[in-house]
Formats: structure tokens, sequence, C-alpha cells
């Protein structure tokens, strides 16, 4: 087994964090370990405060991990005026681009413009005929361009027809008139919440996974604490704070119940749903393409990821918030639009894997409207409880709404509010462009491909150089996980050691992203990932065969429910 530090997240230290988060009074409680709980713990460990986080199963297991993967300024924004918002996604991409340069990168978007087409990006306005529509999309991207500042990647600029099937040789070619390119940014979510949940962990916050709140303690009216239940080692514990707050997205409303008050927040969860396609059967790029119009004015983005395509999303009701799936419907719809737009006909056989997850949106004032048209904006709201609830929002902005939460609780104690977020390098960034030449370096002298050591690098940045290091104990650890996949088997371990991965589906699903590329969705695999974990973390045969067959039948339900019906 191999040895980790007191500074890692292995299973010892998450053993630890619960006797801390008894025995110490923690200055901030933050429920929920997302992107936003996990941003908020980092601000305030920044600032100072004593942090403790707990999440009811794993990091990024909800919403987190069920994103386009795209940080974004979110141009479909632009048609409803949003500019406030637009801006502050814009400045928060440029934030991340700096901040996390191996985890965030740049990322070119194709948009075609064809005969016929009336609402474009999701306009909610058209014009006679169309006339003018390629005039007011342009002056839409320079004000994207101009909403950017002086952290604009790159200027967009127009495409003929030509240019757009040369970068995107799959798109019907009947009726394109030409398009336009622009560029936004790409990060693996579920990734970018675990270098926040480990750099929280660097600046002294508590953190463990299985943890769920199940009651708050007040005194005099005022919320002081939680009553926990560490669902791993069937304990309950107690955990006292001068702050709660509560970061648990869809379902915040849920959570403000628990203090039997009544609740401030409104929430109105959206399915977004998602296929995980072959970049060759797309014959994708390196670009990725927006779909120009559906009949219900949403946008539909088809994204290269890795050697796969992610193509969505939809913008529908509600259902299961604890296990959204894609429903026939959810993919017949997908497939209507990627096949009406593209040359290759596709079929539901095409399709790798699906997801879907819920989006957080604070409900409209008006019943009845659609949540495609609710603003993603985020709201800050204090219970007369005390507890503090962040709410809306989207993954490119978790920061941004992390820092306005933590200058409540800064204005709460007088105390002076600094932003040290907008310059702090998350772990694995920093000295990251010399350390991408060692780590090819040793890769290669370790024998992995350009292919795994690229991947490597986009995942833990200089972290990268731990998980040659247990290579380098273990030369078995460098083999692949599955064929066509960069995944070794050092991840499993490291996961394990570094990461508070303590079950197979936290590897396969949020370590990495193997249910999502893997065409068996890591059922061919999880018995070896198993073993790996056993050994790291000491189960028993028993608790082994639990576990993978926990993880086979989350699988088999998902598999189920997108099924399409002949």
């Amino acid at each position: 087994m191999f040895v980790v530090t007191m500074h890692s997240l292995s299973s010892t230290v998450r053993m630890h964090n619960l006797t801390n988060l008894t025995s110490e009074r923690h200055d901030v409680l933050v429920i929920g370990g997302g992107v936003t709980g996990a941003g908020v713990a980092l601000d305030a460990a920044a600032r100072g405060y004593r942090v403790a986080l707990v999440e009811k199963i794993d990091f990024a297991s909800g919403t987190s991990s069920k994103s386009t993967k795209l940080v974004h300024g979110g141009i479909r924004y632009l048609p409803n005026f949003d500019f406030a918002l637009v801006h502050e996604a814009l400045v928060e991409r440029g934030i991340l681009l700096q901040n996390a340069p191996f985890l965030v990168s740049p990322l070119a978007f194709v948009l075609p413009i064809y005969e016929g087409d009336r609402h474009p990006v999701g306009m909610p306005f058209t014009t006679p005929k169309g006339i003018g529509l390629g005039l007011l999309l342009n002056i839409g991207l320079w004000m994207y361009d101009g909403l950017s500042g002086r952290r604009n990647i790159r200027l967009h600029r127009h495409l003929r027809r030509k240019g757009v099937l040369k970068l995107a040789p799959a798109l019907v070619p009947e009726g394109l008139k030409d398009g336009y390119m622009y560029y936004d940014g790409q990060t693996n979510d579920a990734r970018l919440t675990m270098a926040l949940i480990r750099t929280a962990a660097q600046y002294g916050a508590t953190i463990t996974n299985y943890t769920e709140v199940t009651s708050f303690i007040s005194e005099h009216g005022r919320v002081t604490g939680v009553n926990i239940h560490d669902r791993l080692g069937d304990q309950h514990l107690t955990v006292h704070a001068r702050h709660i707050v509560n970061a648990t997205g869809i379902f915040s409303e849920e959570v403000e119940a628990l203090t039997g008050t009544e609740s401030l927040v409104k929430i109105e969860p959206s399915k977004g749903v998602h296929l995980v396609l072959s970049r060759e059967d797309l014959k994708l790029g390196d670009a990725a393409i927006v779909l120009p119009e559906t009949e219900d004015k949403r946008i539909l983005f088809i994204v290269p990821w890795e050697s796969r395509a992610i193509f969505g999303t939809t913008d529908t009701g509600t259902g299961d918030l604890d296990h959204p799936t894609a429903s026939k419907e959810d993919v017949a719809y997908l497939l209507k639009y990627l096949n009406r737009y593209l040359t290759v006909n596709l079929t539901e056989e095409n399709i790798i894997s699906t997801y879907a997850g819920y989006r957080p949106l604070v409900s409209p004032r008006k019943p009845g409207r659609s949540t495609a048209k609710v603003s993603r904006t985020h709201a800050v709201l204090q219970s007369p409880s005390g507890l503090v609830t962040i709410v809306g929002g989207k993954l490119t902005t978790y920061r941004r709404m992390a820092q306005d939460t933590v200058d409540v609780l800064n204005r709460r104690d007088g105390s002076r509010v600094l932003h040290p977020t907008q310059s702090l390098p998350l772990q694995g960034s920093a000295g990251w462009p010399f350390m991408q030449r060692e780590l090819e370096k040793k890769g290669t002298a370790l024998g992995l491909s350009h292919q795994t050591i690229a991947h490597l690098g986009r995942s833990y940045g200089t972290e990268a150089i731990t998980v040659l290091d247990l290579i380098a104990g273990d030369p078995s650890l460098a083999q692949l996980l599955i064929g066509d996949l960069p995944y070794i088997r050092a991840e499993v371990v490291y996961a394990c050691c570094y990461e508070m991965a303590v079950t197979p589906y936290d590897v396969l699903a949020r370590r990495t992203s193997i249910t999502l590329e893997d065409r068996q969705r890591g059922l061919g695999v999880v018995d070896e990932v198993a073993a790996l974990m056993a050994k790291e973390l000491q189960w028993t045969p028993e608790q082994q065969k639990s576990l993978v067959d926990a993880f086979c039948r989350a699988m088999d339900t998902q598999i189920a429910a997108e099924k399409i019906e002949v």
C-alpha cells in the first residue's frame, strides 16, 4: 500500500477529518461538495476562516459532473439582453484560464447560418424572412468579444460557406450560407471540483464526503451547528460553526427546510441531458459546432471531448433529483436535431453513453415560464435562522458565487473584505508550463503513450508527477484500464490516496470520466478497479463485492432508462 501524508485526502485523512469535525469549532461550515460548495470552502479558507465542508454523497456527484464541460459566457443569453450575466461569466472564464491553465483551455466554436433559419442561438425574436440575422449575429459576437475586455481569448471571425464545411465537414451543405467562429473555454467539471477541494484542503479546510446533514442545531433561533450522518461508518456526529452556508444546488430548498423556518429559496430544477458519441462518427475536428436552430428556441452544442464528442443539452422539467436519467424522449429529441443538421444519420446504436443533471435555477415569479428562459444569475440569501444560501448561477461563475457568499460572512463579522481567489492558482497550476515538459520527459521514460501523458496533464496538472511516481514504484500501474481510452491503473491508486475516492463509482464516474467515455460504462473494468481499491482501502471481500454490485445496479438502471422503444 502506498503511504500518504496528512496533506492528501486519503481514507485515513477522511477518518481524521471526521474527528476534527466534532472536536473543533469552525468559523464556516459549508454544506455541499459540488463546484459551488468547493469554491466557497476555498474562498473562506483563503481569507483565513477555519472551514469545514460536508457532502452527502461524493464530490461533484450531482450537477457538477453533468455539465456540457464548458467555461463560457453564455452566448445564448445575449439575445435575452442578460448583458450583466454574460459579462460576469466572461470575466470568470478569463480568471479560470489564468488560475487553472491545465484544466481550462480555449475552444473554437463554429456557428453555421442556414437559409430559412429564424432563431439562431435561441434568439427570442426574428426579422422578416430572416433578412439581416447574420448582421445581428455579427453585432452580438462583437459584443461578446467586447464584454470579455482584456481577458478575451480571441476575436470572432466571419467564415465563408467553404470555411464552415472545412471546419465542420459533417454539416448538411444544402441551404448553408456562411457562418462565424468564436471562442470560449472547455474544462472537466468533476476534475475542476476536485482541484478546488484539494486546494481548499491545502488552505486548512476540513473536508469529508458521504456525510449527510440530517438536522440543524439552533440557539435562540439561530443555527449554530448540524447533526450529520457518516454514511460509510454509519455513525452520527455533531458539528458546530459560527456561519453555515447552504451550497447544495437543487437541494437548497430541502436543506433550508431543515432549519424549521420558512424557506427563502425557490428552486426550479431544469434537466439537461447530453449524449456522448464518437468524434469519428461525427467527423468532428478540434472545433465545437453550434447547431443553428431548434423549434423550441434552444441552443445545442457538439463539443469535442478527448476521443469522444458531447452533444447537448436539453432544458426540460424535473424528475427524481437524486437519480437524473436521460429518458427515451430526451434521446430522441437530441438525435432529431443532430440528424437534421448533420449528414451522418446517427441512431441510438451510435450513442456511447448518456448523462443527465439538474440546473439549480431560481424559480421565476411568473408560473408556467419555460426553464429555457430563466436567467442563470445567482443570489446569496440570508435566512432569519442565520443560514446563508447560495443559489442559481452556473459552472463558469462558481468563483464569483463563492466570493459573493464569503463577502456576506465578512460583513457579518465586520472584517475587511478581500478577494484572494481572483489570482489564486488551483492545485496543479503553479509552475505548470515548466512541469509539463518534465511530465512528458518522465512519462515517456516510463513507457506511457503520448495520449496518456497528455490526459494526465489535463487532469492533474503538476500533480501528474505524483501519478508517475506511483508507476515508478510499481510498473504494473502503467497499464491502461480500457484499450481505447487513456486512463491507467495508477489513477485508481492516486484517487484513493489523494482524492478521497471510497467507492468504484467515485473513481469511474468522477475521478475519471470512464462511465461517460467507455462503451461499456465501466462495467467491464469495475472488478479490476475495485481490486486495486480494495488493496489501498483494506476492504473485505464482502465489502468489495457489495460495492461492485452497487455500481453495476446503478449503470444498469441508467442504461434501461434511456432505451428507445422502436
